[in-house]
């Protein structure tokens, strides 16, 4: 989708259209989690500050998120997916994977089904979206990129090998900003330059990321779209209007994260054994700390317990704390732990 959550609130709030909106909060401490494309003219980009995001553009408009609504219109969109297709690999509330290489309605061709789905979500939502098309999941997804908004771009596989090489790093899908400038210091401007380095020396360079950075640059990806995959993990965090300087601060805010995860882990009927608490400072200076337990967490007395102790672990006399977060991982579905327990007992 094109700028969902902005292109949500123009679409309910016809005053908006046509002018640079953000979704999020006008605060010291907020960011931007969408920005309309008007706005993106001026340079506003998600996650930014949103005090950055006002030098940029004067006139930027901030509106309050909705999610309530976003993921409704999502729900909407993944249903016309779904008459397509059932091999579906959501990347997020509103993009997807789509492997239509048997499709429900025996069209045949992947360029008109995307021409399809999207002139339906169009009807339906009043929404646009763009569509990238091709053999594997790294170019669909870079091509989707090509011409939105409200655009289609087709890599078809006789020129999948020009487009990769003159394809700018900072354009590959997995190659992030930090990676990218690290590149560009060794000489790696585009995927002509990255196919030129052998796969040793990109391990040596970059890990294990090496070993998919010389795929990629060959135009190799042989991931399946996968239609379900594993949550890793469950978690809460909150950025802060005001540091928090007090020790009755850190405990109050911690505790009420700590109410809203076990309401998530509740919810979606999982537990874990992995206990993480996330600290930002004032100086964003970041540190984690984690606990794994021999038993998974079944109540909030349990959790409480080991996030206090992660915390008094810490010396956080004299510092400023600007965010928080609590997370569970090591996760197992309540179903599967009950069959577990009365297996071994």
């Amino acid at each position: 989708m094109d700028a969902f959550f902005a292109s949500v609130e123009q679409h309910d709030n016809p005053e908006l259209k046509g002018k640079p909106v953000a979704v999020g909060g006008s605060g010291e401490r907020s960011v931007v989690a969408t920005a309309s494309y008007e706005a993106r003219k001026f340079g506003v980009r998600s996650a930014m500050s949103s005090v950055i995001a006002r030098r940029l553009c004067p006139d930027l408009i901030f509106v309050n998120h909705h999610f309530e609504r976003y993921k409704e219109i999502s729900a909407s969109v993944f249903e016309i997916f779904k008459e397509y297709t059932e091999i579906i690999e959501p990347l997020s509330i509103d993009e997807a994977f789509l492997d239509v290489t048997e499709d429900k309605k025996k069209i045949g061709s992947a360029t008109i089904i995307a021409k399809e789905i999207r002139k339906e979500i169009k009807k339906r939502t009043g929404l646009t979206a763009s569509a990238g098309i091709s053999v594997n999941k790294f170019l669909a997804k870079v091509a989707s990129d090509i011409n939105k908004p409200d655009g289609l771009f087709l890599i078809c596989p006789d020129d999948a090998e020009k487009f990769i090489e003159e394809l700018p790093v900072e354009k590959f899908y997995g190659i992030g900003k930090v990676t990218s400038q690290k590149m560009h210091k060794l000489g790696i401007h585009n995927g002509s330059d990255l196919k030129k380095w052998d796969m040793v020396s990109l391990v040596r360079n970059f890990g294990k990321a090496g070993v998919f950075f010389y795929n990629i640059a060959r135009g190799i990806d042989d991931r399946p779209v996968e239609t379900e995959q594993e949550r890793k993990s469950v978690g809460t965090e909150l950025t802060y209007e005001k540091d928090l300087v007090t020790r009755f601060e850190i405990i109050a805010e911690l505790y009420k994260l700590e109410k809203e995860l076990m309401e998530r882990l509740e919810h979606s009927e999982t537990t874990g054994r992995t206990i993480t608490v996330k600290i930002k400072f004032s100086d964003f200076r970041q540190i984690t700390r984690s606990r794994t337990l021999q038993n998974y967490i079944r109540d909030f007395d349990t959790l409480h317990k080991e996030v206090t102790g992660i915390r008094k672990s810490i010396n956080l006399d004299g510092t400023r704390i600007r965010l928080l977060g609590v997370s569970v991982s090591n996760l197992e579905s309540e179903d599967n732990e009950e069959f577990q327990l009365l297996l071994f007992e």
